[in-house]
């Protein structure tokens, strides 16, 4: 894809790919604008047939309270799906600081190995059950072991 944007760049065909671009976005902008203007007026029609069998009154009462059900079932849908996104962020946060503590692990055990007696001695087994635990925290419910 780079590639082809650089060649495009290079062969003096990126003022008139840019002219396509506005072309289209132009296109599809008016585009989008009749089909309002068509909901519009089938929404309209569907008013006006609804008013001339049950009144204007309870037809715009309708109306307007089946848009407002509409509105009420957006805000809640659109909180669901901000909870769903803000659970999966916070697994991917817990998942990365779990990586990134295995290969600090990871990172300092040849210099804690080089070191004869005393520290390296302590630290080796703090490291192996920190990355045990590590390893338990990011392990699936299939993974897990039963001993």
């Amino acid at each position: 894809m780079l590639a082809r944007l650089l060649a495009a760049l290079a062969a003096g065909e990126m003022s008139g790919a840019v002219r396509r671009l506005r072309v289209v976005t132009a296109l599809y902008a008016l585009a989008a604008l009749l089909a309002l203007f068509g909901a519009s007026f089938l929404l309209l029609a569907a008013f006006v047939s609804a008013a001339a069998r049950w009144g204007v009154t309870s037809t715009a009462l309708g109306f307007g309270a089946g848009f407002l059900v509409l509105a009420v079932a957006v805000v809640v849908g659109l909180k669901i799906w901000q909870g769903v996104q803000a659970r999966r962020a916070h697994r991917r946060r817990v998942s990365d600081a779990g990586v990134l503590a295995g290969t600090a692990a990871l990172t300092l055990l040849p210099s804690l190995l080089a070191r004869s007696g005393g520290l390296g001695t302590l630290i080796l087994p703090l490291v192996a059950v920190a990355g045990y635990a590590i390893y338990r925290e990011n392990a699936g419910p299939g993974d897990k072991d039963d001993s």
